[in-house]
């Protein structure tokens, strides 16, 4: 607690878009909630905070850490350790943290095909060919960058944490019943759920949220939804051939990319007690298609553009596979 009583609260970005930064601001009003419960100690985008100053605060000073973004560096491994050092409650806080997300799509690839991306593209002019150093000498001393790691890993990789509140980014009315509830806690009034359990989010599957009709899905063929001429905005987007991934999906968002025509692509990560994303969305491509001849299954598969893309679009540093071979070789 800080002298005046408060909780101390934090947030950290790590691998990731800043897009949840952005949805805790999306909180509105509510954000004046936490201002009046918490002292923010450590938030960098939103105050001047070095890392010698979380250096400096005792074990479990702070109340509650919401850590956003995957561990893609040194640096960010850093700091998940000494958060996790310093927090009573270690939140991994959004799609990055919690599967990975689009950063972890990098690990279908090695570190010199990305590099190649990046340094050799035909946006890049890098006639010189240089490459990041992560140490160099100047006169006044040493350089240093971050590490950069073969492969993305998901906060529960590299440290221990207490909650998981998926969504890319979390939906903000599903981050103020969160904040609620800490702050219920922190005053007696409400217990907080046991350690490892998903926050601000459903149990069941986006499908169950969605309120378009579902009839028996007999799929001939799949489409990309630009392809088709009119969607019909009352039937099931699987049921016209436009890969949804709401089966596999967990609940909580509200179906909103459904409600307004457009497909789930999976950004809540894997419904409640699903191992395996991709595989879970795979058994329900596989239920929905309507042939038994092996040639025409084919065809109709071919219509999914991007397969691993599309069944591990966010969740592959944290699915069973993880990696591709590629980057697996460098680490």
């Amino acid at each position: 607690m800080s002298e005046n009583g408060k909780a101390k609260f934090a947030m950290y970005w790590a691998a990731s878009c800043g897009g949840c930064e952005i949805a805790v601001l999306n909180i509105n009003e509510k954000i004046l909630d936490v201002d009046a419960n918490f002292d923010v100690v450590f938030w960098p985008v939103a105050m001047d905070a070095k890392y010698k100053d979380v250096e400096a605060m005792p074990d479990k000073s702070i109340t509650l850490t919401l850590f956003n973004g995957s561990i893609r560096n040194d640096e960010n491994e850093h700091i998940a350790k000494l958060l996790r050092q310093k927090s009573v409650f270690l939140v991994a806080f959004g799609s990055c943290a919690t599967e990975g997300c689009i950063p972890g799509m990098a690990n279908f690839s090695s570190m010199e095909q990305i590099f190649d991306a990046a340094y050799e593209g035909v946006s890049t002019d890098n006639p010189e060919h240089i490459r990041p150093q992560y140490t160099y000498e100047v006169p006044e001393g040493s350089l240093n960058i971050p590490v950069f790691y073969p492969t993305v890993r998901t906060l529960d990789q590299v440290v221990d944490v207490d909650y998981f509140m998926p969504g890319c980014p979390p939906e903000s009315h599903q981050i103020a019943a969160v904040i609620d509830l800490v702050i219920a806690a922190l005053k007696g009034e409400a217990e907080l759920p046991p350690k490892g359990a998903v926050i601000g989010a459903g149990g069941s599957a986006v499908c169950d949220e969605c309120g378009r009709t579902r009839n028996v899905k007999t799929i001939k063929k799949f489409v990309r939804i630009h392809e088709v001429e009119h969607v019909d905005p009352e039937l099931c987007l699987l049921e016209q051939g436009i890969m949804c991934n709401g089966p596999a999906t967990r609940s909580g968002c509200g179906a909103l990319c459904p409600a307004v025509g457009a497909q789930c692509i999976g950004c809540y990560g894997p419904a409640a007690d699903v191992l395996d994303y991709g595989a879970r969305l795979m058994t329900a491509v596989a239920s929905v298609i309507d042939s038994t001849d092996p040639d025409e299954i084919d065809e109709i598969l071919d219509g999914i553009v991007d397969p691993a893309g599309t069944f591990y679009r966010f969740s592959l540093p944290h699915s069973m596979l993880q990696a591709a071979k590629p980057a697996w070789a460098g680490d």
